[in-house]
């Protein structure tokens, strides 16, 4: 389930959204712009707000009138087993009531809130208010086999009929169902493959392990297939299964991961080490396979290692062309947080240029589902509430490599990791240098893990934007730092940017130790355009004690600018439109006019 968003209506919910967020990991602020201010995110349209956080399956709680939420879900609502949970909490936090996507989801959130809060969720679904318990939501990692049979059975239970439980399932022994020795009705739990009917729902409990191994770039078709096949040739349900794992060397395999997604479960990963521990316990052990990585048996141990030391092996291992399989059951469910590690994954999140307004929704998506955060200090408290709860590794200006280094890192170590970057994070930051240590530095836990970037919002987009639309035409941009750059190749590019005619965007303008760049850069470029080109000069954007000024060429003053400013410069076509309140829109034609008069 995506990480729900609070919508706040009013100031007076603002307070209660942001306390009762704290609960749910990765829980976000939104708020009606014209009323709430100080959210993770605004908006100016609630019917459409909520209508998009519905549509695209964003778990809702509505702080706000019930009726609100009716009213504006109502036209979207169809299949309510693919709805997402949409909940309404009072703005004093006294009730919260499930709205929608009760068994799949809103119940539980409601019941987390209502105990946060000090109050009572009102869960108005029958069997749970009857029995205390959802039968057709069952525990995380359980999967009901039969589904469509819930709903008949519960009527069945709720009518008056009795039944009984066939297998170990505390949460289904402990609930106060109207269980009888020989009743028709059955709650049946077991890891084998079943069917079931509208009188026995067939609970798959996460007991079994699927150990893998293959071939460096084996085609992930034949494991999916070699698992599924070895788990239907033994009885076993697909359902019963909590986790595919294998040997850390394959932890960047996509043959595994194609596996775990096709059953719907993590996958998990275990050092030679761990592995070895298990070769006692191995049915076909291989000096082989020792040689080459360091264990006796990587499908097999790796199955074992998960279950645990009471785990067994029901299916040795199985071979296709270039892949193994092997299953082994668990004395209990395997939680596959608590079983080997995952892959690592290092997303290098470009955050815009401060403000959450900025923040692209798969941004927000990576910073929620992060473990750790790594970056400036000052990038992430920008972040705001989007770090609570995480582990934090700031750092000081100047120690980019430091921080690319601790995020491969952890991530080598099987942590989610979010390297937060301002502006877009490909442009004169982050990614470029994880790239590059990756390359250089060759270390092999490093090549394993995930890395992903998500672009931001650059200091170039905001400025044009702040500005009109200077950035109509070709353009470029150029960097005056000379930390990394030597200034001759600095100087060869101002003088190409200049004779090209472009428009452009200077980053790192002036330092306390560079102030002459940026006149030398303005003495070249008067010799290719006018003095009267438009200059825009956009300092702290958004961020508080943001500017945007409009100069010259002419008139560019390195003492109008330090680090915290952006400054572009326009073309010899870039024009300014004056505005009622007395400043000026700036733009740069395309050629439009010319093309009508043709």
């Amino acid at each position: 389930m995506n990480a729900p968003v609070f919508v706040v209506l009013s100031p007076h919910g603002l307070a209660t959204a942001r306390s009762a967020a704290t609960v749910l990991p990765g829980a976000r602020v939104h708020g009606l712009a014209s009323r709430v201010e100080g959210a993770d995110l605004s908006f100016t349209d609630t019917i459409e707000h909520l209508r998009g956080l519905f549509t695209a399956g964003t778990p809702i709680v509505g702080v706000c009138a019930a009726g609100i939420l009716v009213r504006a879900l109502a036209p979207l609502l169809a299949d309510k087993q693919s709805e997402p949970p949409v909940l309404a909490l009072s703005e004093d936090g006294e009730a919260v009531v499930p709205l929608l996507g009760g068994h799949h989801g809103a119940n539980t959130l409601a019941r987390q809130l209502a105990e946060a809060l000090g109050t009572v969720a009102a869960v108005t679904t029958s069997g749970d208010r009857t029995f205390g318990v959802a039968l057709d939501e069952p525990p995380l990692g359980w999967r009901l086999a039969n589904l469509q049979d819930a709903k008949p059975f519960m009527a069945a239970l709720l009518a008056g009929d009795p039944c009984r439980l066939e297998g170990d399932a505390p949460w289904l022994s402990e609930a106060a169902l109207p269980f009888a020795a020989g009743a028709e009705h059955v709650l049946r739990v077991s890891e084998r493959a079943a069917e079931g009917d509208a009188r026995t729902l067939v609970y798959h409990p996460p007991v079994l392990a699927v150990g893998v191994g293959c071939e460096r770039g084996a085609e992930p078709a034949e494991v999916v297939a070699l698992v599924r096949t070895t788990l239907a040739e033994a009885g076993l349900a697909e359902g019963a299964v909590a986790l595919v794992t294998s040997l850390d060397l394959k932890a960047d395999e996509p043959a595994v991961h194609a596996a775990a997604k096709a059953l719907g479960v993590p996958a998990r990963f275990f050092d030679a080490a761990r592995l070895e521990a298990e070769a006692p316990r191995l049915a076909t052990p291989s000096e082989v396979v020792f040689q080459e990585v360091g264990c006796h048996g990587v499908a097999e141990g790796a199955a074992l290692a998960a279950a645990g030391p009471d785990g067994a092996l029901l299916v040795p291992k199985r071979r296709s062309a270039r892949a193994t399989c092997a299953i082994a059951r668990a004395a209990a469910p395997i939680d596959p947080a608590a079983v080997g590690r995952a892959r690592g994954r290092v997303s290098i999140v470009g955050i815009g240029p401060g403000t959450p307004d900025w923040r692209t929704p798969e941004a927000e998506r990576w910073l929620a589902e992060a473990t750790d955060l790594v970056g400036y200090h000052l990038y992430l408290d920008l972040l705001g509430p989007a770090a609570a709860g995480k582990r934090r590794h700031g750092y000081e200006l100047g120690a980019e490599t430091e921080r690319c280094r601790i995020a491969l890192t952890l991530a080598a170590e099987g942590r989610t990791v979010a390297l937060v970057s301002s502006g877009d994070a490909g442009i004169y930051a982050m990614a470029t240098l994880v790239f590059e240590l990756i390359d250089r530095e060759g270390v092999d836990a490093w090549k394993r893990v995930e890395v992903a970037v998500t672009p931001g919002i650059s200091a170039l987009q905001a400025a044009a934007a702040r500005a009109g639309a200077p950035l109509g035409h070709d353009f470029c941009t150029i960097s005056l730092s000379d930390l990394l750059t030597p200034w001759e190749v600095i100087e060869t590019r101002i003088r190409a940017a200049a004779a090209g005619d472009f428009v452009v965007a200077i980053y790192n303008p002036v330092s306390q130790r560079r102030t002459t760049q940026l006149g030398e850069l303005r003495r070249v470029f008067l010799e290719h355009r006018p003095a009267a080109t438009p200059v825009v000069l956009a300092r702290n954007l958004g961020r508080e004690g943001e500017t945007i000024r409009l100069t010259t060429l002419g008139d560019l003053d390195a003492s109008q600018v330090d680090m915290l400013t952006l400054v572009l410069i326009g073309s010899s076509e870039t024009r300014t439109v004056p505005r009622g309140d007395g400043g000026a829109w700036v733009y740069t034609p395309r050629g439009y006019a010319a093309k009508r008069e043709g």
